[in-house]
């Protein structure tokens, strides 16, 4: 698994160890999908784009980025991902 992996659905980074990786059905891990949006090969939540953006906002808010640069960020990243390109 590579240092930049994102997840393909909430864009978070997942690094190199295998411990933020979701699991398919067979039980291997993912090299796609965190363990917050993906597990036993499905996804943990039916969501639109639009609410995951929101549900991943909250996360993202810090001391560097503001809540409606986080959406922004997102709005712009997330169909880009697997999940969500058309």
């Amino acid at each position: 698994m590579e240092e930049d992996r994102f997840c393909q659905s909430c864009a978070m980074p997942m690094g190199i160890t295998d411990e933020h990786y979701g699991t398919n059905e067979d039980g291997s891990k993912s090299a796609d999908y965190c363990g917050y949006c993906y597990e036993n090969g499905k996804f943990t939540k039916e969501l639109s784009m639009d609410e995951m953006a929101e549900n991943c906002v909250k996360f993202m808010v810090d001391d560097k980025i503001t809540e409606e640069d986080a959406r922004k960020t997102l709005l712009e990243t997330l169909p880009t991902l697997k999940r969500w390109r058309k």
